[in-house]
């Protein structure tokens, strides 16, 4: 198979066509962020110090708060803390607590009960009061066995620094209303052991203690490359997003254990709503104690407060992170290349600076794309990462991880999150991991798909912005879990904490139940999402290192794929549950059908929204109106009503809605993965070279880190060859929106469906081919004069392609002319083609339906009132009745003869537009038709015995369907102006191709019947040898010297026999031009002389003739490159020639009008021709080839022309009707058996209804001769075209009928097979269906 001329390739080593021309670019920014010592400090508010020491006194015997302890005296509610307040001889004990960072942090808190249980290894007891008094909290007179005591467990010395610890304490009285605050632990053993007295329970917080610590805000270090790109500016907060809780300054005692870099993920927002992500890690490293004031020193222990002296058992460390943003959400990639540059760091010496090893994956490593599935990427001889390309979903991208969703949250709280989303709560993500903070974040807004959060979003929230959480309005926020330490969660929040799998919420709220959701699609969520997470425990498995490249290559893929097919399984279930949810949603969408006004805009005016409450059941209204009343959903009926940037995921969902239209919509599948492209292809990317010494050698390792270094731009690799931002969307000065993916999957499968079937593949190739007409609708409106009647036309075509019953792949064709009609101010004509479009029973999908909107929203609307054009107009219509009224009187006043019908306009009719050689006026009158029987006569007019060499009216090109050809459904305007002499120019084209496998000539329509439903395939099948071939198109271009007017040539070649008066053609002078093209090779556009011409060396252009649906990929492809400007500029002709010839057969074929032939006069292929401005170019379509072999015997119907003409020696010049000249071939003499008595022996046996007869004697004629015989067409194809020429379209009404009967005939004798071989079979149905659709060229 030979792939589209035109596509792409983007792989290493091979250039990229039209659609992609570069790469798009995996990394945009490398920062480092931290605290710059030659910047400004900005401090931030510092987190408290641990609890390291606990107390119980009695302020009933006396005892007062210990010097640097707190006294907890009322509970959370406000009332009395006392511990003892059951017993009997109340001491009134209380709870006391000391923080500071001398010590090891408490880790928890306990109560024993003494006897019952055992002191647990690691803890202690605070057995008495710092008085020394007993400070059991049972009664005073107890037994041993019955006391109760506070416990509490400390980090050891030699523990890692960073570890959790108590950072709060509280005591709560459930019985007066109390609960535990949020990320507070409650010890669920009660204190009041007492005989009455309130139950008492103690709560602690726990938090990461940190050492003595100063915090800074973030700022940049440094970056690269340190100019702005210009399609995404670096964003100023990138260093508060790398670095969320602050820049801490620590000091660390010197045993302590090394901190491992801890990763992190975000995601920010652009105005436009595009996504940028960003992946740091944050770690430590040593931080020169010259750059702290003495105050700063103290603070953080490396001075004494008394005497100022140094302490030198503790060492300085400062955080810092390093950060790459892209467009892409490769964490796990960017995780190692991040990994990989820090630990390069902190190793060395190195040969290369680690500049370098950046700049290397920066411009080296490409986005994966089909054509590189797997990019493994050599960092360093021991280190490699793999890229694998993302799953081809019309899902919009995110840095999502729903298998992070369900392993973190579970299936009932997950459910519950969708409820909370979609009624716009208040939720506050938090954890001690950012990188889940974020991949939970994204799933949470993804899930709710179509609908989109518009309220405050922030992943990962910085410090400094923790104020949103007091905003009066819905938000979604993911925090660390330190924030906590500082600041306690609003009430009205949601809180959800991924560490412990809790949600919060406020006790003055109903809690939220997954159980509010629609009981039959929320059952059915909750009950998929359990049986998932057991399969996700099974599969999900910590720990496995993917070291080896062995690994990477083998075990990697098949985790990857599991996890992979397991995520978009999750997916599928939230998108099945919204899909449930919103079912029958576009039937309650109201289209604007009048002049628009204040309140058109309002969702209430869009959407029937009564109507959709009242579909759905009624125990289902509450959950059902609180969604209505969101945001979201406001939002999403105005995207789809209106054009929004996210039609194509839109329409995608539209589709899933009609899939889960079905009984058990849970077995539907929505998400198909598109395995077209995917492939075991890798792509290695090697770490950059080692420079060596000039002998050879190894160079010295000259580059070593004690800190990561800022970076410095000279030791940067340049790029060889940029790679590119991906561009977003198609050209902008295109008015034709492009399809989506989507809707070109959906057009692949109805092609690939009617591809089997014969009656329904040429509709099918037809839609195409209208397609085509109107993706060039706004060139050809743009170029008109006037632009409301070429509107107006192009809505005749379509109520023509409604009458005929065209199979459109898509509503390209409706939505180009709905936009065309928003710009040039025709509302009323959008709403003839929305309700053409309804007639149809095609019902708009998102993508159109924005466009009509917009089309009768922004575009001016004709006053009600009329106006005096109006009754202008009236008046002039009852004048002109009155007028013809009162000629059939005048006539009857006149003599007694009968009246003779005037016109003073002469019509045509042909919807087949072969023959009107691109005229394109209106056509609405008889066919004139030349009488084949009575011009077998012969004429007394030498002259018209010229034009007519055989005596007969050749039309040759005439309907095979031989039915009257219905009249066009709308105005044509002739390619020739009326008003215009001057020279002319004619262009033949012909689409005959020589099957070189067997030397067999394919017509037309058996061309298309080959054709296969890929749009990238240009290979047709031989209908003879069944071997796959590439056709091409063939096109001479000759001036036909001036041209008057009235001359027959700006009507139909259709057999008018009529006196020429022009010059004989001129012909340019044989050369060779080559054009520049995206075929292959073997495939390029031919310029030059056909051997076998001896009409003054005519130049012929030959192209690849491209099936409908490949050509439409292509344009669409050379549109979204270049633009739509393109298509009517001078060198559209030579620089995409092969796309050009196409669309000009295609147009001409369907008698569509353009403004293609224009460009011809300017092309350098007619720069040899003497033209004026006033040149005019027409069309002629043949069906037969433009280059026949003259080394083979000469086809019957040139026969039969040259013996009615008695011209056998020489050369002859025939003219075929209409008076333009038929190119002559010097045909040589050949010994074939075909006389002229052999040739009317044919005709006999056809006129006769003998066929069979005729084909025998073909047969005969053929054996009886010496060799193989010199034919290349076939017997059917030479029968067809000798009825044609000898007798008319009048007598072969039925030769299709007769031929098709005959073959039945002598396969019983002959045999099918034998028949094949010699040649003799009739086309397919497929072929015969295509020409019955698409009409055949009028001449050969």
């Amino acid at each position: 198979m030979i792939e589209s001329p035109l596509s792409s390739l983007c792989s290493g080593g091979q250039t990229g066509g039209m659609t992609e021309e570069k790469c798009p670019q995996l990394v945009d920014y490398f920062v480092v962020a931290g605290l710059d010592p030659a910047g400004p400090w900005r401090p931030l508010d510092e987190d408290g110090k641990p609890v390291t020491d606990l107390a119980v006194i009695a302020k009933g015997l006396g005892e007062e708060v210990p010097e640097g302890f707190t006294c907890i005296e009322r509970t959370l509610g406000g009332h009395s803390a006392e511990l003892s307040a059951g017993l009997i001889n109340n001491p009134h004990l209380f709870l006391c607590y000391r923080r500071g960072r001398d010590k090891p942090p408490i880790l928890d808190l306990g109560v024993l009960y003494e006897g019952k249980e055992q002191l647990k290894q690691g803890w202690y007891v605070i057995e008495t009061t710092p008085y020394s008094r007993s400070a059991s909290l049972s009664t005073g007179g107890a037994p041993t066995a019955h006391r109760v005591f506070l416990t509490y467990r400390r980090a050891l010395d030699s523990q890692g620094l960073h570890t959790l610890g108590v950072t709060d304490i509280a005591l709560l009285l459930p019985s007066k209303g109390e609960v535990a605050p949020h990320t507070f632990c409650r010890v669920d053993k009660n204190l009041n052991t007492g005989m009455w007295g309130p139950a008492l329970y103690v709560c602690y917080k726990r938090a990461v203690a940190k050492a003595n610590a100063l915090v800074y805000e973030a700022s940049l270090i440094s970056r690269y490359p340190e100019e702005d790109l210009e399609a995404f500016p670096l964003p100023e907060s990138v260093p508060v997003f790398c670095l969320p809780m602050g820049v801490t300054v620590e000091s660390w005692p010197l045993n302590t254990k090394y901190q491992l870099p801890v990763f992190s993920t975000f995601v920010l927002t652009s105005a436009s709503g595009d996504k940028v992500y960003g992946a740091a890690i944050q770690f430590y490293e040593s931080f020169p104690r010259e750059l702290l004031s003495e105050r700063q020193s103290v603070r953080l222990g490396l001075l004494s407060v008394v005497d100022r002296r140094p302490i030198t058992n503790r060492s300085l460390q400062v955080k810092k992170s390093i950060c790459v943003l892209s467009h892409w959400p490769f964490f796990t990639v960017f995780q190692k290349f991040l990994t990989f540059i820090y630990r390069y760091s902190i190793s060395g010496p190195h040969v290369l600076p680690l500049e370098k090893h950046i700049s290397s994956f920066m411009h080296n490593v490409p986005f994966p794309s089909p054509q590189r599935p797997r990019i493994l990427v050599q960092l360093s001889p021991y280190d490699n990462l793999l890229l694998c390309q993302p799953v081809s979903s019309p899902l919009p991208l995110s840095g999502a991880s729903f298998l992070k969703l369900l392993q973190n949250l579970g299936p009932e709280n997950a459910c519950t999150l969708l409820l909370a989303v979609l009624t716009e709560h208040k939720l506050l993500l938090h954890s001690l991991r950012p990188d889940v903070l974020t991949s939970v974040s994204e799933a949470l807004v993804s899930m709710s798909f179509p609908l989109r959060w518009i309220c405050p979003y922030i992943p990962l929230c910085p410090l400094q912005m923790a104020d949103v959480l007091l905003a009066p309005m819905p938000f979604i926020v993911g925090v660390h879990s330190s924030y906590f330490d500082l600041y306690d969660p609003p009430t009205d929040v949601v809180c959800v904490d991924l560490d412990t799998n809790t949600i919060f919420q406020s006790e003055d709220k109903k809690p939220l139940s997954w159980r509010s959701l629609p009981r039959k699609h929320g059952k059915t969520l909750f009950n998929t999402l359990t049986n998932l997470h057991k399969t996700l425990e099974k599969i999900c498995t910590p720990g496995q290192e993917e070291a080896t490249l062995e690994f990477l290559l083998t075990d990697y893929d098949q985790i990857y794929r599991r996890q992979k097919q397991l995520e978009l399984e999750i997916q599928e279930v939230f998108l099945r549950f919204m899909s449930c949810l919103l079912r029958g949603y576009r039937t309650f969408l109201l289209p604007i059908t009048q002049a628009p006004s204040d309140t058109t805009t309002d969702c209430s005016s869009l959407f029937n929204l009564q109507g959709f409450l009242k579909s759905r059941d009624r125990t289902q209204q509450k959950f059902y109106s609180q969604l209505t009343k969101t945001q979201m959903f406001t939002q999403f009926i105005e995207e789809c009503s209106f054009v929004s940037d996210r039609h194509a995921c839109l329409e995608f969902f539209d589709e899933c809605v009609q899939k889960v239209d079905v009984e058990k919509p849970e077995e539907v599948r929505l998400i198909d993965l598109d395995e077209t492209h995917s492939g075991e292809h890798t792509v290695f990317i090697m770490p950059p070279e080692e420079p060596q010494e000039p002998d050879g050698s190894e160079c010295p390792a000259l580059y070593s880190y004690e800190t990561f270094p800022t970076l410095k731009p000279e030791l940067f690799d340049q790029p060889q060859d940029q790679l590119r931002v991906p561009a977003k969307g198609s050209a902008p000065d295109s008015p034709a929106p492009r399809r989506t993916k989507q809707e070109i999957k959906l057009a692949q499968k109805r092609a690939q469906k009617y591809s089997a079937v014969p009656d329904m593949w040429s509709k099918c190739l037809l839609g195409h081919c209208y397609g085509l007409w109107f993706i060039y609708l706004p060139t050809f409106v743009r170029a008109e004069s006037a632009k409301v009647r070429a509107l107006h036309t192009a809505y005749d075509v379509l109520k023509h392609m409604e009458n005929r019953k065209v199979v459109l792949p898509d509503e390209v064709c409706y939505r180009i002319l709905m936009q065309l009609c928003g710009q040039y101010g025709q509302p009323v004509l959008a709403v003839r083609v929305l309700l053409e479009m309804k007639k149809a029973g095609i019902t708009p999908n998102t993508i159109t339906y924005g466009y009509y909107n917009k089309a009768v929203l922004e575009s001016k609307w004709p006053s009600t009132n009329q106006g005096g054009r109006l009754r202008w107009a009236k008046l002039r219509n009852v004048l002109l009745a009155v007028a013809q009224f009162r000629q059939p009187i005048k006539r009857r006043q006149k003599s007694g003869s009968r009246p003779r019908p005037h016109s003073n306009l002469v019509r045509q009719s042909s919807w087949s537009g072969l023959s009107e050689s691109s005229s394109h006026e209106s056509l609405t009158g008889p066919l004139v038709k030349s009488n084949s029987l009575n011009s077998m006569k012969t004429s007394s007019d030498s002259k018209r015995t010229f034009l007519f060499l055989t005596g007969t009216s050749l039309s040759v090109g005439s309907d095979l369907d031989l039915t009257d050809t219905p009249s066009p459904a709308y105005p044509l305007r002739r390619s020739w102006d009326a008003n215009q002499e001057g020279a002319g120019l004619e262009v033949l084209m012909s689409s005959c191709s020589l099957c070189r496998s067997c030397n067999s000539l394919v017509y037309d329509e058996e061309i298309m019947a080959g054709w296969t439903s890929d749009d990238s395939n240009l290979n047709s099948s031989c209908p003879f040898c069944c071997a796959s071939f590439v056709p091409f198109l063939n096109a001479e271009i000759c001036d036909l010297g001036p041209i008057s007017p009235e001359s027959p040539e700006f009507g139909l070649c259709c057999g008018l026999s009529t006196q020429r008066t022009a010059e004989p053609p001129r012909y340019l002078t044989p050369q060779t031009v080559s054009f520049s093209s995206h075929l292959p090779p073997h495939l390029t556009v031919r310029l030059s002389v056909p051997q076998g011409s001896s009409v003054g060396g005519a130049p012929q252009v030959t192209v690849a003739y491209l099936s409908p649906l490949v050509l439409r990929k292509e344009l669409e492809s050379l549109l979204e490159n270049e633009g739509e400007a393109v298509l009517a500029q001078p060198q559209f002709l030579d620089s995409h020639s092969i796309i050009f010839w196409n669309l000009v057969w295609y147009f001409q074929r369907l008698g569509l009008p353009s403004n293609l032939l224009q460009l011809v006069r300017a092309s350098p292929l007619v720069s040899q021709f003497t033209q004026s401005e006033s040149s005019a170019v027409r069309v002629r379509l043949l069906w037969d080839t433009l280059t026949p072999d003259t080394d083979q015997w000469p086809p019957l119907y040139i026969l039969w022309r040259i013996h009615r003409s008695a011209v056998l020696t020489a050369p002859c010049t025939l003219l075929p009707p209409g008076g333009v000249p038929m190119r002559s071939y010097s045909w040589r003499r050949h010994n074939h058996p075909f006389t002229l008595s052999f040739l009317e022996e044919v005709l006999r046996w056809v006129g006769m209804n003998e066929v069979h007869k005729a084909v025998t004697l073909f047969l005969d004629t053929l054996a009886k001769q010496p060799g193989s015989p010199r034919i290349q067409r076939s017997l059917y194809r030479e029968f067809l075209f000798l009825t044609l020429a000898a007798m008319g379209k009048d007598h072969v009404a039925a030769f299709d009928k007769k031929y098709k009967a005959a073959y039945s005939r002598l396969s019983s004798t002959l045999g099918r097979e034998e028949l094949r071989k010699k040649r003799a079979q009739p086309p397919s149905p497929k072929a015969v269906d295509c020409r019955r659709s698409f009409h055949p060229p009028l001449e050969c």
